[in-house]
Order: C-alpha cells, then sequence, then structure tokens
C-alpha cells in the first residue's frame, strides 16, 4: 500500500512538493491537512497546506522548483476506511474528492510539475473536527514514512 510513496520518499535526486488539501471541519476530509503540517522540509521535500481552496495556491504551488507535486487528500475509493493509494491526478476519474471548490483533475491542469494524488479513504465527511481513528492511523504511518526518508 506504501511501496510508490517509500520508492518516491528515498529518491532524493528529485523535490517532491506535499500539497496537503481538505476541510478540517468534515472529519477525516481534514486528513490531507493533519498530514501535511506534520511533514518535515528537507532538501528534497518541501510542504504547502491549501486545505480547501487548492486554487488559491497555483501560484505559490507553481513558484516551488518541484520535480513531482504529491496532493494529499481523502479520495473515495470505495474501499475500507483509512485505504490509501498513489497515483497519477489523471487516473482518478473512478473515484470523487467532492469537498473541494474544484475538481483535482481540472486544477492540475495548472501545475508546471506533473501532479499525483496520495488519497485516503475516509470513514465520514459529515460535520465534525474529529478524524477517525483507521484514517488517522493510516495518516500518521504516511507522516512517519515521509520523515523517514
Amino acid at each position: 500500500m506504501f511501496s510508490p510513496l517509500k520508492e518516491l520518499i528515498s529518491d532524493r535526486s528529485c523535490l517532491k512538493l506535499f500539497v496537503g488539501v481538505g476541510n478540517v471541519l468534515r472529519n477525516d476530509d481534514g486528513v490531507g491537512v493533519y498530514i501535511s503540517k506534520r511533514i518535515i522540509e528537507r532538501d528534497h521535500i518541501s510542504v504547502v497546506t491549501a486545505e480547501v481552496s487548492i486554487e488559491n495556491y497555483i501560484g505559490k504551488i507553481n513558484a516551488i522548483p518541484a520535480d513531482l507535486l504529491i496532493i494529499i487528500d481523502s479520495v473515495f475509493f470505495g474501499k475500507e476506511p483509512g485505504y490509501c493509494c498513489m497515483k497519477p491526478v489523471d487516473r482518478l476519474l473512478d473515484f470523487t474528492t467532492n469537498t473541494h471548490n474544484i475538481s483535482l483533475q481540472r486544477i492540475s491542469e495548472l501545475f508546471t510539475a506533473p501532479a499525483w494524488i496520495l488519497g485516503i479513504q475516509p470513514a465520514s465527511v459529515k460535520f465534525g473536527e474529529h478524524i477517525s481513528p483507521s484514517v488517522m492511523k493510516t495518516a500518521d504511518m504516511i507522516v512517519n514514512l515521509i520523515n523517514a526518508g
């Protein structure tokens, strides 16, 4: 489940920009923000926390000379809560991230770096400020993996 991310993190030759998106007032939808706020920046890892309005960060994201953009967000894969998957944004056609102002597929066309999604299956995106235990477990594993690499 974490193999593509682990492989990417171990490659120190390219700059990865992680962008955390999501609504922290909709329970598990805030998982991308939770993760991005805990990533430690280094020479090969940069972070932007965009929350619900990634379109407002296009200039800032494109100003960072990243080789790869990794958008962290909750994604409805139809799997168990906490399931995660990493794939190019243009391969998300069958899945939804419907709590944002604009689709990630459309917005990714405006970025200069290739965009990937690191999606985590939510348990609930109803109003509330709590990340469910299964999603939190996955989030913490992702943070630890990124920070160890």
